[in-house]
């Protein structure tokens, strides 16, 4: 994906004597996971992140972050060969987000807001159903949705980011752009990831516990460990004119 990304994206045309370092723009860097890919493939990246905390720690980690609201940031002239948001497109305006998008981006730049969306194996997927029903009777959550494939749970974010896009105008038709693989995570791996997940953020401790403590009974019968299925969607549009 970081490839295809960076292949789609223009360089400095407009300055032959600068050597051509893709810039990229990550929006919504929270700690800097996207963000240090694109560094890894040569690339000068800028984060902008609403939350002080998540961008103190990609700063840490060798990224340059603005805190800011995507919406409300100030680039201060600067303009980039890319725009990208992991899992984080579905917390800005798509309308305002793109029309900040088309004013930064150069000539032929790409806005490339991407998801990933994962399966679970049908063992996993039952006990993470199970249990979460049992806990969390009221959630507001469709935890079979959530667990059999929530490619198509996705499917109004890639919509509506789409939308956005072509009302703004000065972009060419938006694409998707989807690229499958698989992670394998050990019983211990999955627990500590899961509490990061929207669902689980704001149980009460007891609630979590019993979550996890099923789920972790359901990956111990199956050894210990088990490979979850990804797809990973890009919305991409190149900059065409003034938008």
């Amino acid at each position: 994906m970081v490839e295809r990304i960076l292949a789609e994206s223009p360089g400095r045309t407009d300055a032959p004597d600068i050597p051509d370092i893709p810039d990229v723009l990550d929006v919504g860097c929270g700690t800097g996971i996207v963000a240090r890919q694109f560094q890894a493939a040569g690339c000068r990246v800028l984060g902008v992140e609403p939350d002080a905390r998540m961008a103190d720690v990609a700063r840490q980690l060798g990224c340059e972050v603005d805190v800011a609201k995507f919406e409300d940031w100030d680039p201060a002239g600067r303009d980039f060969d890319a725009v990208v948001a992991g899992q984080a497109w579905h917390w800005i305006d798509p309308a305002a987000g793109a029309a900040k998008a088309a004013r930064v981006l150069r000539p032929g730049g790409l806005l490339a807001p991407f998801w990933n969306a994962f399966q679970f194996p049908p063992d996993v997927a039952e006990a993470v159903v199970e249990v979460c029903r049992r806990v969390m009777p009221d959630a507001p959550v469709n935890f079979e949705v959530m667990t059999r494939g929530s490619l198509d749970g996705y499917r109004a974010l890639f919509g509506k980011a789409a939308d956005g896009i072509r009302e703004v105008g000065g972009f060419s038709e938006p694409e998707q752009w989807q690229f499958d693989w698989e992670w394998s995570y050990t019983r211990d791996a999955w627990l500590d990831q899961m509490p990061t997940q929207g669902a689980f953020t704001r149980l009460p401790a007891a609630s979590l516990t019993e979550v996890l403590e099923g789920v972790g009974a359901a990956i111990d019968a199956m050894g210990g460990r088990f490979t979850m299925r990804y797809a990973t969607v890009v919305v991409a549009a190149a900059r065409t004119g003034a938008g």
